[in-house]
């Protein structure tokens, strides 16, 4: 996965996407060319935002820090450089300033792995789900057939008022299969593992 697109190598445009579909942001500021990557969680995943900056440092400026949020909230922070695969990534995933899922995007396990370090989520030892609302319920169903070529079977969920992706329990072992091995230590509760496992 070290083969260069563009400027990005494989590795890190995987990183990126799969950031995309969880809880990053690509920006285009007005009046600048390219877009960038903003990557922000809590401070309590300070250890997988060093995992993504340290992927993804070769584009960046500067390493993360730390920023005082909204309540009692600590956020860790970075940014990448303007970059024109960036660019590009935008304009795929981006309509009116809204997420969309684009009709040619293929799925890895690098991609899948992020995002679920990014907005996967357990309840009990069985139901194992990615927290995709805002996405539409299109672009979510869009999201279940792209999923049936990594071999997962999932449906749409409803949360609430909203609907999200819920694995089939017969595709858990595919997915830990498929994932495992490259969900940092930090987020090996996502998939039950306690410590012993891991």
């Amino acid at each position: 996965m070290d083969n260069t697109v563009g400027s990005l190598t494989q590795l890190q445009k995987s990183l990126v996407i799969g950031t995309i579909l969880g809880d990053g942001y690509l920006r285009i500021v007005p009046g600048r060319k390219e877009a960038f990557l903003e990557v922000n969680h809590s401070f309590r995943a300070k250890e997988y935002v060093d995992w993504k900056f340290q992927a993804l440092k070769s584009i960046c400026r500067s390493a993360p820090k730390a920023r005082k949020g909204n309540g009692n909230r600590i956020a860790y922070r970075f940014y990448t450089r303007q970059h024109p695969d960036l660019s590009e990534l935008h304009r795929m995933f981006y309509l009116d300033k809204e997420k969309i899922i684009p009709e040619k995007l293929r799925i890895n396990p690098l991609i899948l792995s992020v995002w679920f370090m990014d907005d996967g989520g357990r309840s009990g030892m069985s139901n194992f789900y990615l927290n995709t609302q805002k996405f539409s319920v299109e672009d979510q169903e869009r999201l279940v057939e792209k999923l049936k070529t990594l071999g997962l079977q999932a449906r749409l969920n409803k949360d609430k008022q909203y609907y999200r992706i819920r694995f089939l329990s017969r595709s858990i072992p595919r997915l830990k299969e498929l994932i495992g091995d490259r969900v940092i230590p930090s987020m090996h509760y996502k998939l039950g593992y306690n410590p012993v496992e891991t």
